[in-house]
Order: structure tokens, then C-alpha cells, then sequence
């Protein structure tokens, strides 16, 4: 049903994004190789998600079977928030990514794509329910770690993932789930780095990262209140 994470829309202005992906945006939109950035002006820093689907219609009664209600607006299917147990969450349909935004930078300076997003739960076995059993995302890890006290659960979408964390220290609850951060692939870390800098972006140092030969750093600026790193070194999921 879900081929592929569409685009994310985030609450704030495109100028910040374009400084940080070093891509130009075009008709308010910025797109890497193989996600989307659209910009509004209400809800949580970063505020919905939208998947890609081959065939609207088709979802739509596959979701409806599953007992995930979900109503047609434009060309989306919202799905309704009780469902996604709080997350704004939409079908649109689509073959493929489409074309990346052209760079404003040396391309190797450039963002190439997302890694992953970040969704914090209050129960894990709950979202275990819905991204597997009722959107038929792929469980590729469920991971837990007391020394960052998080249990981590990855799901495979494309060539990117959907990270559900929760908190190893607390009880499991009914709460609602958040849309929490972003993590961005880099080609070339350090040019990245060296290139946000120049512009005036708040970064930290690149450091280890918890992926084996990865490295990282986090974004502090430009980045609308959405919590953010850049991974480089690393093999897609």
C-alpha cells in the first residue's frame, strides 16, 4: 500500500531550509532525493506527515478493511487522528520521489536525503500495531538500550525509516504520539559541516555516531524548533 514517505510538512519558513538542505526551493517546496519539505504556518514544529501510495482508491478500502477511518481531502486521504493516535497523517498518490531541488552549493556540500524520522510513542506495542499491522510498514528492528533509556523501533519506508522511540522508564500509556526530528544524510559530512558554518548555522562538531562508521552533528539553528542532526559515512537502510 505505502511505497514511499512523500514529503513532511513543517511549520516555518522555507528560507531556513534551503540554508540547511543548500538547495533552492520552488513554489514553496524543497525536495531532496527522496523526500519532500512543504512549509506551513500552524500545528507542531514539524507537523504531518504525507506517504505515497500507487493507488488512492485502493488504500483507501485496504485502510477502511483495517479499521483506520480516513476521509478524502483534495487530492490526500487524511487519516482520521484517533487512528494515528495523534499524528497528522495522509496517503497521496504517487509513482516516485520527485526530481530534487536543484543546489545552491557544490552538491557534495549539499544534503542528499533523509535517513530517518522520528516519532515518539508512550507505547511502543501500540505503534508495533499500527505502522506494521495497519499501514504494512516493515518492522526492521525493535531495539532496546538502557544506557540511552529508549527502546527503539525501526520501520523501513523506501529508502529511509520511521523511528518510533519510547522511554524505557516509563510505564506504557494512552497518550498520544508526537512527530519529533529529523535526521539528515550527508555525502560528505565535513564539507556539510564546514559549508553550514560558513552560513551563519548553529552546528556542533562532527562526532561518532551510534551507527557503526557513521558520523554526526546536530543543528541548532535553521531548523524551525525541529529537532535535527546530519549522518554521513553510512549505508542506506
Amino acid at each position: 500500500m505505502i511505497t514511499f514517505l512523500d514529503h513532511v510538512v513543517v511549520a516555518g519558513s522555507v528560507g531556513s531550509y534551503a540554508t540547511l538542505l543548500g538547495r533552492s526551493a520552488a513554489n514553496g517546496r524543497l525536495q531532496t532525493g527522496n523526500i519532500g519539505l512543504a512549509f506551513g504556518t500552524a500545528g507542531e514544529a514539524l507537523s504531518s506527515m504525507v506517504f505515497a501510495t500507487s493507488d488512492l482508491d485502493k488504500a483507501a478500502r485496504l485502510l477502511e478493511r483495517r479499521a483506520v477511518a480516513c476521509e478524502r481531502a483534495g487530492d490526500q486521504l487524511a487519516l482520521s487522528h484517533e487512528a494515528t493516535h495523534g499524528v497528522p497523517i495522509a496517503l497521496i498518490e504517487r509513482r516516485q520521489p520527485a526530481t530534487p531541488s536543484a543546489p545552491t552549493v557544490d552538491e557534495a556540500a549539499a544534503i542528499s536525503s533523509l535517513d530517518h524520522i522520528v516519532i515518539h510513542t508512550p507505547n511502543p506495542e501500540r505503534a508495533i500495531a499500527f505502522y506494521a499491522g495497519r499501514l504494512g510498514l516493515d518492522l526492521r528492528l525493535d531495539r532496546s538500550n538502557p544506557e540511552w533509556g529508549s527502546r527503539l523501533l525501526f520501520f523501513r519506508c523506501g529508502d529511509l525509516v520511521v523511528e518510533i522511540a519510547s522511554d524505557l522508564e516509563k510505564v506504557a500509556s494512552n497518550g498520544p504520539d508526537r512527530l519529533w526530528g529529523l535526521s539528515w544524510r550527508a555525502s560528505d559530512i565535513a564539507k556539510v559541516n564546514a559549508r553550514l558554518k560558513s552560513a551563519g548555522v548553529d552546528v556542533s562538531p562532527v562526532r561518532t555516531g551510534r551507527r557503526p562508521g557513521t558520523e554526526v552533528f546536530s543543528v541548532n539553528s535553521h531548523t524551525e524548533g525541529v529537532p535535527t542532526i546530519v549522518i554521513g559515512g553510512l549505508k542506506h537502510w
